[in-house]
C-alpha cells in the first residue's frame, strides 16, 4: 500500500474498524474512506455496488460484522449467520468486480472446532464440530475466509483472511445484553462498585451514556435496580455467568490493528499458498497472543482494576461456552509480528477509556 492509496475500512466505527482506522492514520495513510451503517447498509447489494463504483477503493479492510457475546449469539442465531453472510458476500464480490488490489477479511477464532487441539493452529479448521452457542456466526466467518481463498484461486485476487482472538479496547461494545465477556465484565464491575458505594450519581451517569433496555439515568431507583438485578448486580454482590473455569485469550484491539496493517503491507496470498500443492486451503492467519487465563482470573483482575470489594458469585447453571480457545500464532510470529500489550495493562487502559466516555 502507498501512503496515498485509497483505502476503504468497512466498519470503521466499531471496535475492530476504528482501531484499524487509527492505526492507518498514525502510520501516514491519509486517503481513508469510511461509511456509517446509516450511510451504507452493507447487507444491501445494490448500495454496496454503487459505493464501490463511485469510490473505487484500491485496498479494503473488511472489519464490518454483526457481533455479540454468548447471550446475543444464543438469542439471535438467524441474525448472526444471515447478516454476516450478506455483508461478506456483498463486499468481497464487489471488491473483485471493481479490481481492488488487496482485501483483508477479519474473522474470529470461533471458527475452530469446540474440541480443537490447544493451541489452535490454522490447519485444525473444519476437523470436527463447532461450539453450538456461536455456530451460526462461526459458519458465516468460515464462509468468508473460504470466499477469499476461492476468489484468489479462481480469479487471481489477493484477498487475505485473518482470525483475531477475543478483542477488547477503545470503542468496545458495553451493552449488557450483546457485549462480549470482557467489556461486559468491566461495565458490570463498575456498576457493582458504584452500587456498593451508594454512588447513584455514577450509576445514573452510566445509564445516561448507555441506557439498559431503554432505561436511562432519569428512571426511578427501583427501575434501575431491577435492570441491574437482571444482569446479576445487587448491593455487595455480582453474579457472573458460568463456572469461571473456561480459559480465554484476549488481545488489545490496537495490537490487532497493528498486525492487520503489517500483513497488508508485507504479506500476499501467494506467500501463504506456497508449498501447499494441489489442495490450497487454510491460508488464513491467526492473530493472537498465545497466552490465556481463566474467566475467574479475568474477573478478579477486573475487580482489582475497578476497586470492587463485594462478593462475586459464579452461576454454574448458565453456559460456559467453549472450555478453552487458545490460538497458535506461530504463522504470524514467523512473518515477524508479535503483540505488545499484556492483559493487565490492557484492562487498565480500557477502564480509563470507559470512564472517559
Amino acid at each position: 500500500m502507498e501512503k496515498t492509496s485509497k483505502i476503504y475500512v468497512a466498519g470503521h466505527r466499531g471496535l475492530v474498524g476504528s482501531a484499524i482506522w487509527r492505526d492507518l492514520r498514525k502510520k501516514g495513510y491519509a486517503n481513508l474512506v469510511g461509511r456509517t451503517h446509516a450511510q451504507l447498509d452493507l447487507t444491501n447489494q445494490q448500495a454496496v455496488e454503487e459505493f464501490f463504483s463511485m469510490e473505487k477503493p484500491e485496498y479494503v479492510f473488511l472489519a464490518a460484522a454483526y457481533v455479540g457475546g454468548i447471550m446475543a449469539n444464543s438469542l439471535y442465531r438467524a441474525d448472526f449467520i444471515w447478516r454476516n453472510l450478506q455483508i461478506q458476500n456483498n463486499v468481497i464480490a464487489a471488491a473483485w468486480r471493481h479490481g481492488v488490489k488487496k482485501l483483508l477479511f477479519l474473522g474470529s477464532t470461533c471458527i475452530y472446532p469446540r474440541e480443537a487441539p490447544q493451541p489452535m493452529p490454522e490447519e485444525c479448521l473444519l476437523t470436527s464440530p463447532l461450539e453450538y452457542t456461536n455456530e451460526p456466526y462461526a459458519i458465516a466467518k468460515i464462509a468468508g475466509l473460504k470466499m477469499c481463498e476461492s476468489f484468489n484461486l479462481q480469479y487471481g485476487t489477493n484477498f487475505i483472511a485473518v482470525m483475531p482472538t477475543n478483542l477488547y479496547g477503545p470503542e468496545d461494545n458495553f451493552d449488557l445484553e450483546t457485549s462480549h465477556v470482557l467489556p461486559a465484565l468491566v461495565r458490570k464491575m463498575h456498576l457493582a462498585k458504584a452500587l456498593e458505594d451508594g454512588d447513584w450519581t455514577a450509576i445514573r451517569e452510566d445509564f445516561d451514556r448507555r441506557p439498559v433496555e431503554g432505561t436511562d439515568g432519569s428512571a426511578p431507583e427501583e427501575a434501575i435496580l431491577e435492570k441491574l438485578g437482571k444482569y446479576g448486580i445487587t448491593k455487595g454482590r455480582m453474579t457472573v455467568w458460568g463456572t469461571g473455569t473456561p480459559l480465554r485469550e484476549f488481545l488489545w484491539s490496537e495490537d490487532m490493528a497493528d498486525a492487520c496493517t503489517y500483513i497488508m503491507e508485507r504479506v500476499d496470498f501467494k506467500d501463504l499458498a506456497a508449498g501447499k500443492g494441489n489442495e490450497v486451503r487454510n491460508c488464513h492467519i491467526n492473530i493472537g497472543t498465545g497466552t490465556e487465563l481463566a474467566i475467574a482470573g479475568l474477573v478478579r483482575l477486573i475487580a482489582d482494576t475497578v476497586g470492587y470489594g463485594g462478593e462475586i458469585v459464579f452461576d454454574a447453571s448458565k453456559p460456559d461456552g467453549t472450555l478453552r480457545k487458545l490460538t497458535d500464532p506461530s504463522r504470524l510470529h514467523a512473518l515477524g509480528w508479535r503483540h505488545k500489550v499484556g492483559i493487565g495493562e490492557g484492562i487498565g487502559r480500557l477502564y480509563r477509556w470507559y470512564l472517559g466516555k
